[in-house]
């Protein structure tokens, strides 16, 4: 077992839950594909005119997994 970095994605006030969940050994890593993901381009003037569907917030949480855990990254 070893400590990692998992990624936690939400939509709005919906966090996704669709296919397994990805860990990374870095939480620099981790933070990087965090920030990346919750990038916006579009027309708006300021984040309280983004409707709350489209927005979005990412986080690392560390976890305690088994270090041969298939969604396990090094990148």
């Amino acid at each position: 077992m070893i400590h990692a970095f998992m990624l936690v994605l939400i939509f709005g006030d919906t966090v996704a839950r669709t296919g397994a969940p990805m860990y990374w050994r870095s939480i620099d890593d981790c933070n990087y594909y965090a920030s990346q993901l919750v990038k916006r381009y579009g027309n708006y003037y300021s984040y309280s005119s983004v409707p709350n569907e489209h927005k979005a917030t990412a986080y690392c949480k560390p976890v305690y997994i088994d270090k041969n855990t298939a969604t396990l990254y090094d990148y």
